[in-house]
């Protein structure tokens, strides 16, 4: 970045309130990764590299700045140094300090830095003394910042710096602290704010541009290998900025001296050298970068540029201009052929040659001297060597297979425009010139005609018949989106079908027919039937027409109903919507699977491990309700918390989602027998118990050690304390027993036991009725035979056994035992000791909170002191149960022999049947695939609203979690399928790359469409559904695939492609960026699709009213070719060559098509060879351009005289537009061939084939006037150069026009 603000230039750091912040970040505006720091713009340059013929370079170690800098911070960047500025600053206030800093609002002008949030995180958590799952961070082990996980070893930046997500944005005086504190960071990612958009809102530029840098040397110095330099600008810089820092990074004396040019070669030509030879620079061709105040992003630049920085040696410079191949002339002379790359090189971003430099130039001919129009543009000291004779053939392409550049993932914009240049009826619309006559600038929601024009002028160029490029870099279209949509500036990836969302608005709104809009109150469901929702569906949309009429409106978009029920008083609610495309979800939703720990409160019940699945935008509220229902308990009394290292880590109230847990995450949940108050919906009640948590913990040592509080282990647990309870020790002693019987095999141990008497006991009934009891004794005999014979048991042998039972009783008695079964007399008074400690956070939440004072610790005989209702705990409190070491081993063991008496390692597996079936169900599904028609039936399947998407009843007076469903009811004739594969919920971002099958042709949309649903049964019975404003019933709804957008990858990545079917062609392409290929509509259906493009099969015509203005002016334009046809003085019209393009100019004469009408004037900032100069209105008529007096001043009309002149036009599509992939040069050849050319009989021999045109003709652009033997001709010829807007007509190029005073010509703003 240039120019980057001293920390004294900021603005003064004050705390404000985050609330009213008004930040605006720039998530999008991220073209190629920086690795430059703003301090260092070169890096060790070796010594020895100093010929005469080269420039020295200025080495890093001999700057006196960073001489010092280094001594001061060491060599070693990696350790952090200690610093003044660091001391009397304590934890809490630096942590203040940076999060004020980060809550400042941006300005424009400053320069902040992108901190990772990795490092950050660590950062915060020293500051604050947290210690989560991975431990304690100590200050002195943090380090410098490390923006390691944001670059690769070059220190580019290849990750998507979503803040909050990726990074964290600190303001310069935060980071010059931050520097002080822990050290110099090995990469700091200075980045500068910026104004984006119409609304020049302030934003941070995440990936500005970064260019390579060569030095120029006279001759090749072997042995010397040195990697070219890349300088990071910023978008914003003025051009002259942008040249200085381009040699400074060389030579800082020279630079300042201003002894230096700046060269701009061709992608292809660069190496991996820092050298460049003169011979390759003049073989390879190159331009010359001018002085200019505009700025880099008004130039159209990308990073993708290479230039050239030449220094003055011995008083003059090393190569002379002329000798120099200009980038607009073409290849290389065949002579000097440009040595091939070394094969260690990287090939060119994008596939490019000549582009912005080449695209930006004059018209003129190449041996006239030229007058800068950008600084970009060729120096007029630049000659052309390029023979137009032996220029290399034009390859004739097939209209509507321009591939379109890659400015730097920009797939995902290439990919959407290619899809939308296939819709026959909108290429239709704007190639006739009809959006012309339709652009509303006044449109308050519009962009002020802007997007239409740019498209228009884009798609032109897809669809130009004669042109002979194959790739062209919409650089001018994204520099109007841009401008209108901040959110699609720079050069990060975005969702392509975000783009063609707001593409079709800003279409709709720029080109919008109501120029006022008025205001319509959307009409409500009054109840009735059939006929009265036709009728309210009606009313719908011609409330929306009344503010909405547009060639959008007629082909992309639809109705669809919207039905709510009030569960409560089934209250229906109906409302009919328009919609420009159909997001459809996938029937798959990806589903959330964890095992949670289910703790019955009664004891005999078991606790297991419950497998769970649900969908993964559930909340642990969805949670307890499964849980609830297949375990029968109440949802309200279930209590879900996260484990870790024996204590409760996080409470899973109802507002955490599911998807925020990892699967190594432990979740236990607790079932209660009152409400477990975790519902944020519940009410705090006066009698409510105390829900305490309870954690086991070794006796803590007499002796001081290290350890911050008592050693928890095994697991920690939930019990009940009631009002009463909570007034008593003994019974809250008791009360955490009680649930300790859960945990240990030795139960009976937990109790004190006494004996109980003879009379306690209860006779037991032994059962001598019945079936004889039978004994079985199996026999094998010799022969192999294996025989059972059972017996009855004597009689005898049950007298015995009771007999036996009777002496034993007698042995007891005579030894003085009491006979009676033993009673449990309490639980045992020395099993543990409480200690209370209180809490910021319910259910004892937070790791390492509690236990780490040991003066917060509280006995309950000391808080019955304290207590003056009695009342021995306190919200939030947890209990701390210390066992002595034998106890702990007896009832549980230890970690010598694994816990062999706790029960918390052993859990019973319980699998519900309704998860059974639903994985058996998802399973078969699977292997059947997903259709089309899954996704319709689920996008109309009814739902319940969730509890932050209430809907107020207006008969209950209140808000109801109501029944929804979406229906279509009426269907466009361009129908867009969006389907729903990218997920963004909290901090999980995902996408679904499940194969979803549809159709290429025949996709039957007619038992869906609610229109025609009600129109059938209407018309059963006996109603006028045409006086309803349904249309023909019998006709089928069918549509045919004509375009898919696809996406390859994940999330913060992948690439966009699409297939698109060509109307012209009957063929089927694969657009890759600039590579378009012949393709199978097959191909198409892949788990890739994205966008789905459907136009619907019928026998009318498609697009309503904008087809008829699409007709109409077709008819006028072939009404105008007719009358100008039969003018007597028309001059024979030529024939089409095979290509034309800027260098082969010849007048074309094409039948008028739909493809042949003038491209459309651009309001986009460029130059006159990418696109027309920008008009406020529309363009003047061809006969007031001629007689504009800037016009005839210029070119010395006003003194020739047209009487019964005659112009030719060509076909201004027949033209080679120049692209940034493959521009061309705009070359005036000899017109000796061409059959226009009608020179004097007798100066024939006198031609001079040096003249551009015949002595008896005016050329204008590509046009010759004729002049009759009777004006008086002084012989002069003149070359008459008009921009585009001034020879921009709206009438087909074909026509013939007779320019004279009594014939006037043709009204050319009727088209």
């Amino acid at each position: 970045m240039l120019t980057l603000p001293s920390p004294s230039s900021s603005p003064p750091l004050t705390a404000q309130d985050p609330n009213s912040r008004k930040r605006q970040r720039s998530l999008s505006m991220q073209s190629e990764a920086s690795s430059s720091s703003p301090k260092r713009s070169a890096s060790q340059d070796p010594q020895s590299i100093q010929p005469n013929d080269v420039p020295t370079l200025s080495p890093e170690d001999m700057n006196p700045e960073i001489d010092a800098y280094m001594a001061e911070q060491g060599e070693d960047h990696g350790q952090a140094v200690p610093s003044r500025a660091a001391s009397g600053w304590i934890s809490q206030q630096k942590l203040q300090f940076v999060e004020n800093g980060m809550k400042k609002e941006m300005r424009v002008g400053e320069t902040w830095y992108i901190v990772s949030r990795r490092w950050y995180l660590r950062w915060r958590k020293a500051m604050t003394g947290e210690e989560d799952k991975e431990g304690r961070v100590e200050e002195k082990d943090l380090g410098p910042v490390d923006n390691t996980p944001l670059c690769d070893q070059r220190g580019q930046v290849t990750s998507d710096l979503i803040e909050h997500v990726d990074c964290e944005f600190v303001p310069e005086e935060v980071w010059v602290k931050l520097k002080d504190w822990y050290g110099e960071p090995k990469y700091p990612l200075p980045r500068k704010v910026i104004a984006r958009g119409l609304m020049q809102e302030p934003m941070l530029e995440l990936r500005p541009p970064t260019f390579k840098v060569h030095l120029l040397t006279s001759a090749t110095i072997p042995g010397q290998s040195m990697s070219p330099k890349e300088v990071t600008v910023s978008s914003t810089d003025k051009i002259r900025d942008v040249r200085h820092a381009f040699a400074a990074t060389l030579n800082p004396q020279k630079a300042a001296s201003g002894q230096f040019r700046i060269w701009k070669i061709s992608p292809d030509a660069s190496t991996d050298q820092l050298l460049f030879s003169a011979d390759t620079l003049r073989a390879c061709g190159s331009t010359l970068l001018e002085d200019s105040d505009r700025t880099v992003d008004d130039e159209l630049v990308d990073s993708s540029e290479v230039f050239v920085v030449e220094f003055i040696n011995r008083d003059k410079w090393i190569v002379d201009p002329a000798e120099v191949t200009s980038l607009s002339d073409g290849a290389p002379a065949p002579t000097q052929p440009l040595p091939p790359p070394p094969p260690t090189q990287p090939g060119p971003l994008f596939n490019s040659g000549p582009d912005f430099f080449s695209k930006l130039q004059q018209r003129s001919a190449p041996t006239v001297g030229m007058s800068s129009v950008s600084p970009f543009s060729p120096s007029s000291g630049t000659v052309s060597k390029a023979n137009p004779s032996t220029s290399r053939p034009k390859v004739q392409r097939e209209p509507g297979t321009l591939g379109l550049g890659n400015m730097g993932n920009t797939c995902f914009m290439n990919s959407a425009i290619q899809c939308l240049a296939h819709t026959r009826e909108l290429m239709d619309y704007f190639l006739s010139g009809v959006y012309q006559e339709e652009l509303n600038p006044d449109n308050p929601l519009g962009m002020h005609g802007a997007v239409a024009q740019a498209f228009g002028a884009l798609v032109s160029r897809i669809w130009d018949p004669e042109s002979s490029m194959s790739s062209y870099t919409p650089r001018e279209f994204k520099q109007t989106l841009q401008r209108f949509a901040p959110q699609f500036s720079g050069y990060q990836q975005h969702d392509s079908q975000e783009l063609v969302a707001f593409l079709l608005d800003g279409l709709h709104e720029d080109l919008n027919r109501v120029l006022k809009k008025p205001y319509v109150e959307k009409p409500d469901w009054e109840g009735g039937g059939d006929k009265e929702l036709v009728e309210l569906a009606n009313k719908s949309w011609e409330g929306y027409m009344m503010r909405n009429d547009s060639v959008v409106v007629d082909l992309f978009q639809g109705q669809y109903q919207s039905t709510l029920v009030c569960p409560e008083c089934s209250k229906v609610s109906i409302t009919f919507d328009p919609f420009m495309y159909l997001t459809l979800p996938l029937p798959v939703q990806k589903k959330w699977q964890h095992h949670v720990l289910y703790i019955p409160w009664d004891l005999e019940k078991p606790h297991a491990r419950v497998p769970v699945e649900l969908d993964r935008h559930s909340t642990f509220k969805d949670v307890r309700q499964l849980l609830g229902r297949w375990m029968g308990a109440n949802p309200d009394n279930l209590l879900t918390l996260e484990v870790f290292n024996h204590q409760f880590y996080k409470n899973l109230d109802d507002t955490v989602a599911c998807e925020d847990m990892s699967d190594s995450d432990v979740i236990v949940c607790f079932e209660l027998p009152c409400n477990s108050q975790q519902s944020r919906t519940y009410k705090p009640q006066s009698d409510d118990p105390f829900v305490v948590a309870v954690f086991p913990c070794e006796s803590m040592p007499s002796r001081v050690t290290y350890r911050p509080g008592p050693t928890p282990f095994g697991y920690p647990f939930i019990t009940i304390i009631d009002q009463e309870q909570a007034k008593d020790p003994q019974a809250i002693y008791d009360a955490i027993a009680d649930r300790l019987q859960r945990w240990t095999v030795h139960v009976r141990d937990l109790f004190t036991w006494e004996a109980g008497s003879a009379d306690e006991m209860e006779p037991v009934q032994i059962p001598l009725s019945g079936a004889p009891v039978l004994d079985s004794v199996t026999e094998i005999k010799e022969n192999g035979e294996v025989v059972t014979v059972e017996q009855e048991i004597p009689e005898g042998d049950i007298v015995d056994e009771k007999a036996t039972v009777v002496r034993e009783a007698d042995e007891d008695d005579n030894m003085g035992l009491d006979s009676g079964a033993p009673r449990k007399i309490g639980f045992k008074r020395d099993l543990f000791t409480i200690r209370v400690q209180r809490g910021t956070q319910p259910y004892g939440v937070g790791y390492n909170t509690f236990g780490s004072n040991h003066g917060r610790y509280e006995t309950l005989e000391q808080r019955a002191e304290a207590s003056k209702d009695g009342t021995l705990l306190h919200p939030n409190d947890a209990f701390f149960i210390e066992f002595d070491d034998n106890v702990k081993s007896y009832y549980f063991g230890d970690d010598r022999n694994n816990w062999e008496f706790a029960l918390w390692n052993k859990w019973d597996e319980f699998v519900h049947p309704e998860l059974a079936a639903s994985r058996k169900a998802a399973s078969s599904k699977k292997q059947q695939g997903i259709t089309l028609q899954d996704c319709l039936d689920e996008f109309t399947k009814e739902e319940q609203l969730g509890e932050d998407d209430l809907w107020y009843c207006p008969r209950c007076k209140k808000h109801q979690q109501a029944t929804k469903r979406f229906d279509l009811w009426k269907v466009p004739d361009v129908l867009v399928v969006h389907l729903k594969r990218f997920s963004n919920s909290r901090m999980l971002r995902d996408k679904i790359d499940t194969f979803v099958d549809f159709p290429i042709e025949g996709l039957d949309l007619t038992e869906m469409v609610g229109e025609r649903i009600v129109g059938k049964r209407l018309a059963a019975q006996g109603v006028d559904v045409q006086a309803l404003g349904i249309g023909d019933l019998e006709e089928p709804l069918v549509y045919d695939l004509f375009a898919v957008d696809e996406h390859m990858g994940g999330l913060g990545g992948g690439h966009y492609r699409a297939y698109a079917f060509n109307h012209v062609t009957g063929k089927w392409y694969h657009f890759d960026d600039s590579y378009v290929t012949p393709s199978r509509p097959e191909a198409a259906v892949n788990a890739n699709a994205y966008l789905l493009f459907y136009r619907r099969r019928t026998n009318h015509p498609l697009g309503g009213k904008s087809y008829a203005k699409i007709e109409e002016a077709r008819a006028h334009a072939k009404a105008q070719a007719g009358r100008v046809t039969q003018e007597d003085s028309q001059l024979p019209t030529p024939p089409s060559e095979e290509s034309l393009s800027r260098d082969e100019p010849e007048v074309a004469s094409n039948p008028p098509t739909v493809l042949d009408w003038p491209t459309p004037n651009s309001i986009s900032r460029s130059s006159p060879a990418s696109s027309p100069l920008p008009l406020d209105d529309r363009p003047p008529s061809f006969e007031d351009a001629l007689f504009d007096p800037l016009v005839q001043s210029s070119v010395g009309l006003e003194e020739i005289p047209l009487g019964a002149t005659q112009l030719e036009l060509p076909d201004p599509l027949s033209r080679g537009s120049p692209s940034s992939i493959d521009a061309e040069p705009d070359l005036e050849n000899d017109d000796t061939d061409s059959p226009l050319y009608e020179p004097d009989a007798e100066d024939v021999d006198q031609y001079d084939t040096n003249q551009d045109f015949p002595q008896n003709s005016v050329r204008l652009r590509n046009a010759v006037f004729k002049r009759e033997e009777s004006v008086d001709d002084d012989g002069d010829t003149t070359d008459v150069m008009m921009t585009p807007a001034e020879s921009e007509l709206d009438d087909t190029d074909s026509a013939v026009y007779e320019m004279a005073e009594d014939h006037p010509a043709a009204d050319t703003n009727e088209a």
